[in-house]
């Protein structure tokens, strides 16, 4: 095996930790012996707790093998600074390895550069890139947080196959099989927050919590409505669960105290939007999501939020559920509003494309093309206000 076949296992470690470590990014590694054994191998498992090189250290110390001279296979560079657990540069350098081959660079402040620093001043060897692509893909959450201080879009909606999300009359319910709903609410609990708009929250009143058949909750998202006209009723389910799940109301400038203050009583956190425009009230609600260090965010609708996100050019994600149904209706509501585009040639595509089934319904996912990853984090410049 080459380095990058090591590396690639070393990616594959490192997804073990989807929906449990963020903020912090998914890192895998493997430890390999001069004669290309493995000796270890580790991944970050959970927020708070030991990162990657550290169980793979402790893996090859269980197994009895020495990794004095071995090879490090790192995912992304090893940390520099104490945070929540000691710096990973240092625990290498104490292993004594004599090399470490980091798929890229870590553009957070308190990395950036200093953990190859650390390395290479104890004399051992660096190598950068292998896999670069492959992990910068793998944690674009991650790098979207740290260099622009937002978190990562996914725009989810199901539809009939003429494409209409309700009827002409508003009727939403089921467009989809019991099957195809588990599997969002497996999504769910992978996500940092849920994002709706009021006439989502008015048409269907809504949990947005995490309710998989299989309990598998790795978290409950905090539930967020762009409602500037605060037109979420007190009785809804939403308010309701405030004080068992989170609720986040964004409402506008304009909204007077008295009005805000039984939401507040019930349990609701409350944000404030400054500016009148939907897509710009959306700019300041990723950006406060982004300030509390929010990574994924799922956007169930409506046409409204999502048609402003696309607008925005925000919508790095797509979860497109297609229904076999045909709903019709010149006046029936599709997923996306907002301007949209003048011409057919500036259509957004999507690549990284995967087709599920899901009982009778089929899933579209996809990522939305705006740059090549080279180009959209290739230069990783931190954003300064997560410092």
């Amino acid at each position: 095996m080459n380095d990058l076949d090591f590396m690639h296992r070393a990616l594959a470690l490192a997804e073990r930790g989807r929906g449990r470590v963020e903020p912090n990014p998914m890192v895998g590694c493997v430890l390999v012996s001069p004669e290309g054994e493995v000796l270890g191998e580790g991944w970050h498992e959970k927020y708070g707790t030991n990162h990657a090189e550290v169980n793979a250290l402790l893996d090859a110390e269980k197994r009895g093998n020495s990794v004095v001279g071995a090879t490090a296979y790192v995912t992304l560079e090893p940390c520099s600074h104490y945070g929540k657990t000691p710096p990973c540069a240092l625990a290498l350098v104490k292993a004594r390895v004599a090399r470490v081959v980091a798929a890229m660079s870590d553009p957070f402040p308190e990395v950036s550069g200093k953990g190859f620093k650390i390395l290479e001043e104890a004399g051992i060897s660096v190598s950068v890139g292998g896999g670069g692509e492959e992990a910068r893909r793998l944690n674009a959450p991650y790098l979207k947080l740290v260099t622009a201080g937002r978190p990562w879009v996914t725009a989810k909606w199901a539809m009939t196959l003429d494409g209409k999300i309700a009827t002409r009359t508003g009727s939403s319910r089921w467009i989809t099989s019991g099957e195809a709903r588990d599997f969002v609410h497996e999504t769910r609990g992978r996500m940092d927050a849920i994002l709706v708009g009021a006439g989502t929250v008015l048409a269907d009143d809504p949990m947005l919590n995490a309710r998989p058949k299989s309990g598998n909750v790795l978290r409950q998202p905090l539930r967020v409505v762009a409602d500037a006209r605060l037109e979420t009723p007190l009785t809804s389910q939403l308010v309701q669960t405030a004080r068992e799940f989170p609720v986040l109301l964004a409402v506008g400038s304009e909204i007077p105290e008295e009005k805000i203050q039984p939401f507040e009583a019930a349990g609701c956190e409350i944000f404030r939007f400054t500016r009148s425009e939907r897509a710009a009230q959306m700019a300041e609600l990723l950006d406060e999501l982004g300030r509390r260090r929010l990574t994924n965010l799922l956007v169930e609708g409506g046409s409204s939020v999502l048609g402003a996100l696309l607008d925005l050019q925000e919508i790095d994600e797509v979860q497109a559920f297609i229904a076999p149904k045909l709903c019709g209706g010149r006046d029936a509501v599709t997923p996306i509003g907002g301007h949209g585009i003048d011409r057919m040639e500036k259509a957004f595509q999507l690549e990284a494309m995967q087709i599920l089934q899901f009982g009778p319904d089929v899933l579209l996912t996809g990522r939305v093309v705006k740059q090549s990853f080279a180009e959209r984090f290739g230069d990783l410049e931190p954003n300064r206000r997560l410092v």
